[in-house]
């Protein structure tokens, strides 16, 4: 893929190397001179430009990239880019960082915004998922809450635990996309039991989490959760 980060402080560099290894061409557009510093990540395209402006888009050839990603450390600048990449130049898929939690509910739809990545949200996640067996985590939203990432980690009394994955009746809309078995992690088939342990990671709207976690944990886990007794 073509990709833009605007912003190439540490986080704006950290995606682009890592997207460059990914084997993706990576342009990195900063405004302050004293940050271009292309030796710190030799394969990426830098451009010295504001962002935020019309022309400097149109000069980076925005429109061409697949997906953008506003990385900067100001949350009004990640938007402004944010909109500008998917209503002046129709870019398929817009990434902004969101620095402050409580800016988090500016970042929708309306301000062209994909995918928002929070700190805060991303970190209590991961602390979640950590120790949290026989619970259903959100671990990120895509599209403003129309699809989410979730994981349930199985404890020994799920009900389907040692039985193959066909014999799970997940409700639409929701899909296993992986299960996470020690330090391993399997693209899920028909034909593999599930195991107590295992961290089934998956793709599902909002509102079937409730009948996913059902499913998965039994038809009283949702009322145990919503009681606060895990």
């Amino acid at each position: 893929m073509r990709i833009a980060i605007a912003g190439a402080g540490n986080v704006g560099r950290s995606i682009a190397q890592e997207l460059i290894d990914n084997g993706h061409q990576v342009m990195l557009i900063e405004r302050q001179p004293r940050m271009l510093r292309p030796d710190r990540v030799p394969g990426a395209d830098w451009v010295l430009a504001d962002a935020c402006e019309l022309t400097s888009l149109e000069e980076a050839a925005i429109a061409d990239c697949d997906v953008v990603v506003a990385a900067t450390g100001d949350d009004k600048v990640n938007l402004v880019v944010s909109l500008l990449a998917k209503t002046e130049f129709a870019v398929p898929r817009v990434v902004a960082r969101v620095n402050r939690a409580e800016n988090e509910w500016l970042f929708t739809e309306q301000w062209g915004v994909d995918v928002a990545v929070s700190k805060p949200r991303v970190m209590a996640a991961l602390v979640e998922e950590a120790v949290t067996v026989g619970d259903l985590v959100r671990l990120m939203t895509f599209r403003q809450g129309e699809a989410n990432l979730v994981e349930i980690t199985l404890p020994p009394a799920a009900p389907y635990v040692g039985q193959p994955l066909r014999d799970v009746p997940l409700p639409r809309d929701s899909a296993l996309v992986a299960v996470v078995r020690g330090r391993r992690v399997l693209v899920p088939s028909p034909d593999d039991p599930i195991e107590a342990g295992d961290e089934l990671v998956f793709v599902c709207t909002a509102e079937v989490e409730d009948a996913v976690r059902a499913v998965v944990l039994g038809p009283d886990s949702v009322e145990r959760t919503r009681n606060g007794d895990r």
